[in-house]
């Protein structure tokens, strides 16, 4: 949530960059956007709601600075209006800031500064932060040392940069929130995310919780809390600019359900050995018990992973990340997996610091190289989706499942079965978006009144995931359950008016009992629509069926999941909403 982009070194598109850079950043979620440029003097534009009313009014204004920072809202403190839009600016309007993150001591600084004379424009927490700074400035200090010492007096989660009339540089630091440097040949950048100076360099520097950068046309540097430097490794991004683009589908969403199978070869490059079938990972655990720590789609792909764990005789559990630091269960000499898309969602680092800090290994499990998670974290396994903007993930959930698949084969000694299905899962997805008839299905039902998903065992989170992207995208009533849970309470909700969508593959046990869950919402008169191999007799009970492609029972999931995500696509089409940007949603949550 929130966007970050500053830019030193471009004096004649300073403010063309700040506005691409902040466009890039959309996918995160926000509710206004701001510009600041400094030169002689701080100019601030800023506009509630879209960039395009940021653009409108910058429309034959001229703005120009040698250095500037802009910013993507996401309202936390007040509402999405122009006057807490960021950046936001100190008395005299010579500071101009801009934040990610929470200040959780704001009230008590807000009072101190008001009683010292301050005044406020905003209802925010960040308003705090460039009065602090002009008071420093007003006591002698220098712009750095001012940048400093009012960062040290903020608690909670920042990235936050600033800029002075008067200097040609960029200050900024972090703490629990993210904050990269982009470095050209001449100009220099600091983002929230890499995708928003990504088409002007590859190179990048990531920022650690208590470090400080300062950016100026003729370089960068890195220090830690007592100003003293630090040696940064300048990485370099592997994907392409373009592949944060649209390439012709109309929403981002729709193109990374498609490039699903890509990102699945992409999982499985060089850790499926052809020859011999075995698994070959860069990541050394044994667990003999694990436990999960994740958020959202994440946390459904951690259920899916303590099943696979739970079928090869390993105790697993899966937390919601936001509840594992008020009351953590027993750790004893478990191993404790985080899985996070952008490696920076607030509460799963929390998670995995407290069991870190209880003596627990730790294990990321993301898609974002040099994330936090990815850093902190005794060891790391990538999923290797490539970006993901839209916020309803997808090509993301799949590259997890099948990253913690693979992890659960190498720990098992390799199961031919399920590495051989690995293998043929691009195809089988592949197969899903060339032939599903979800669209139909979306025409015939997106008028409904509510949404029943349901399934066991590896089917009973893909119902889970079902149901969210459902709700995020198209705003309607949609619900995920343990198919054997319905007549526990939830089957007082079915009537003709309520689709069912059973996730049922394979021919077992759990498909039987499906099948007799089914029979009981088609006794309330509920159309069931079966997403299934054939392999049990479902079809029988069913109005509509979402075909996948026969597999072994570890990944035929994965592939009902596909149809699902379709589902939900078309139902929100259908519905006309803003499928990349569901209202109140960010893609990436960075506080708690």
């Amino acid at each position: 949530m929130c966007g970050i982009i500053g830019c030193v070194g471009r004096p004649d598109s300073t403010l063309d960059t700040l506005v691409h850079g902040l466009s890039k950043l959309e996918y995160r979620g926000y509710d206004s956007a701001g510009v600041a440029l400094a030169n002689g003097d701080i100019e601030v534009v800023k506009r509630a709601g879209k960039i395009e009313e940021l653009r409108e009014a910058l429309e034959g204004r001229s703005v120009g600075g040698e250095v500037g920072i802009g910013h993507t809202r996401w309202s936390t403190h007040g509402p999405p209006t122009d006057e807490n839009a960021h950046p936001h600016t100190d008395c005299t309007d010579r500071v101009a800031v801009v934040h990610n993150g929470i200040i959780e001591n704001y009230q008590s600084l807000r009072d101190e500064l008001a009683e010292a004379g301050h005044e406020f424009r905003s209802d925010t927490d960040t308003e705090v932060v460039p009065h602090l700074i002009e008071q420093h400035l007003s006591g002698g200090a220098d712009p750095e040392s001012a940048f400093r010492a009012a960062v040290e007096r903020i608690e909670g989660s920042y990235a936050v940069a600033a800029v002075l009339a008067g200097e040609d540089r960029v200050f900024a630091a972090r703490e629990d929130s993210p904050l990269v440097l982009g470095l050209d040949e001449e100009a220099y950048y600091l983002a929230s995310d890499v995708p928003a100076f990504r088409e002007f360099t590859d190179k990048v520097v990531y920022l650690e919780d208590g470090e400080f950068a300062v950016l100026d046309a003729g370089g960068w540097s890195v220090t830690d809390a007592a100003g003293s430097p630090v040696e940064k490794t300048v990485d370099t991004v592997e994907w392409d600019p373009e592949e944060t683009g649209k390439s012709g589908y109309d929403h981002y969403m729709l193109k990374e359900i498609h490039e699903q199978p890509r990102a699945l070869r992409q999982c499985l490059s060089g850790r499926v050995e052809e020859l011999d079938g075995r698994v070959s990972l860069d990541v050394d655990v044994d667990p003999t018990a694990v436990q999960f720590v994740a958020c959202g789609t994440s946390y459904h792909a951690a259920v899916y992973g303590a099943y696979l764990f739970q079928s090869i005789g390993i105790p697993a559990q899966a937390f919601l990340a936001s509840e594992y630091t008020t009351s953590p269960p027993p750790l004893d000499d478990e191993l404790v997996i985080g899985v996070t898309q952008s490696g920076e969602t607030a509460d799963t680092l929390s998670a995995l610091r407290e069991a870190r800090r209880r003596g627990a290994k730790t294990l990321a499990v993301t898609n974002t190289v040099g994330s936090t998670a990815a850093r902190e974290c005794d060891d790391v396994l990538y999923i290797r989706a490539g970006p993901e903007i839209g916020v309803a993930a997808t090509k993301t959930f799949s590259s997890q499942v099948v990253a913690l698949t693979l992890l659960v084969e190498r720990i098992n000694d390799d199961d031919r079965e399920t590495i051989a299905a690995l293998r043929d899962l691009a195809g089988n997805v592949q197969q899903i978006l060339d032939e599903s008839t979800a669209r139909e299905v979306a025409e015939e039902y997106y008028d409904a009144g509510a949404y029943f998903f349901v399934g066991r065992g590896p089917a009973y989170p893909v119902a889970l995931e079902g149901a969210l992207k459902f709700k995020e995208i198209s705003y309607e009533h949609a619900e995920g359950f343990a198919a054997g849970e319905l007549k526990h309470g939830p089957l007082a909700l079915v009537t003709g008016e309520t689709p069912v969508f059973a996730v049922v593959t394979g021919d077992d046990e759990l498909a039987r009992k499906t099948i007799g869950n089914v029979k009981e919402v088609e006794a309330r008169d509920a159309p069931v629509i079966a997403v299934t191999d054939g392999r049990s007799d479902i079809e029988r009970y069913a109005d509509h069926v979402l075909e996948v492609p026969e597999t072994d029972p570890e990944t035929a999931a994965i592939l009902a999941n596909v149809q699902l995500q379709l589902v939900a696509y078309h139902a929100a089409a259908l519905l006309d909403r803003p499928i990349d940007k569901p209202r109140n949603l960010a893609k990436s949550v960075t506080v708690e």
